[in-house]
């Protein structure tokens, strides 16, 4: 019996529930006239120690270039330290926390997710990056940095031009901007050589989709007619460009929203249970421990105790 039809068959009987989840913080645009923006890019300056709580983006994502200082990155529950020259990778709905010990001087990229999707469609190497939130050191050569913040510098330029072209010159100096990371992350290059840019699409939409409804419990060809595509071609290009089955990046997606809110909130095993769209309390355990190897009880008391365990930078 699937995920899907426990909760279908006892819909009626789930309680409603108070939620007490991560906080969901929206962008503060310098320039509230920007309603329209869809990069942008601030320069922060703070002396001593500065520090944010555990939070999540719902509509974009960051990059957060650390020319100088350091700091500790509580990153889904795990804390990692960086120094600058450094960059800070944060997914979209990625909790994290920041706390900047030294002086830190920093660039904030923001990227509105629609367009972020767009770009990403350019290369595949692209999606890998954006998969998962990780610290990426910039310090293999003084160069580096200076070339990276020289990038970072001229798309803010461009950001806040009104010339001629300047989505255009936007539009490339982002790409440039990712493209260097990629190189630096040293993700795996050995890509599937039947992936196509299609694919690439296909997979952003259906990551897309499952953020928007991942706690409802569709099934597969729900997902499918919404992208207009057979299950057949959703089932092909999930394998040629994610390597991961399309119900494998489904539960990947619950088990990360239910892993944050077993660090971060106060909700009960059986409340997150129910507002994931599990119908069943006991089914929902039994499904976060096929998928991770501990019970929920057993991974939140395993997570707090530890909140100063180290994950691996990548």
């Amino acid at each position: 019996m699937t995920y899907s039809t426990v909760a279908k068959q006892s819909a009626r009987s789930v309680p409603k529930v108070k939620l007490a989840s991560v906080p969901k913080v929206r962008l503060y645009v310098e320039r509230p006239e920007q309603e329209n923006w869809f990069v942008h890019v601030g320069h922060v300056t703070d002396r001593g120690r500065w520090r944010t709580e555990p939070h999540a983006h719902p509509a974009y994502g960051q990059v957060i270039f650390v020319r100088s200082g350091r700091g500790v990155m509580n990153l889904e529950g795990s804390s990692v330290p960086f120094e600058g020259p450094c960059a800070l990778l944060l997914p979209t709905e990625c909790v994290h926390g920041l706390d900047y010990e030294l002086d830190a001087d920093r660039w904030v990229v923001t990227i509105e997710v629609a367009y972020l999707t767009q770009v990403n469609a350019k290369l595949r190497e692209f999606i890998s990056l954006w998969a998962s939130p990780r610290m990426i050191p910039l310090c293999d050569s003084t160069e580096t940095g200076a070339e990276f913040c020289g990038l970072i510098e001229s798309l803010k330029q461009e950001v806040e031009s009104d010339a001629l072209g300047h989505v255009v010159g936007t539009e490339a100096l982002l790409t440039s901007v990712l493209l260097m990371l990629v190189r630096e992350t040293r993700l795996d290059h050995a890509a599937n050589e039947n992936t196509t840019r299609n694919d690439v699409r296909v997979v952003d939409r259906f990551r897309k989709l499952i953020d928007e409804h991942y706690r409802e419990n569709l099934p597969l060809q729900d997902y499918a007619s919404m992208m207009a595509v057979s299950l057949v071609q959703l089932r092909a290009a999930c394998a040629s460009a994610s390597d991961q089955s399309p119900t494998k990046m489904i539960h990947a997606r619950i088990i990360a929203e239910a892993k944050r809110n077993l660090i971060f909130g106060d909700m009960s095993v059986e409340q997150i249970a129910f507002w994931l769209g599990f119908a069943d309390a006991a089914y929902f355990t039994r499904f976060f421990r096929r998928e991770v190897g501990q019970a929920p009880s057993q991974f939140r008391v395993a997570a707090r105790q530890q909140p100063h365990r180290k994950a691996v930078a990548q």
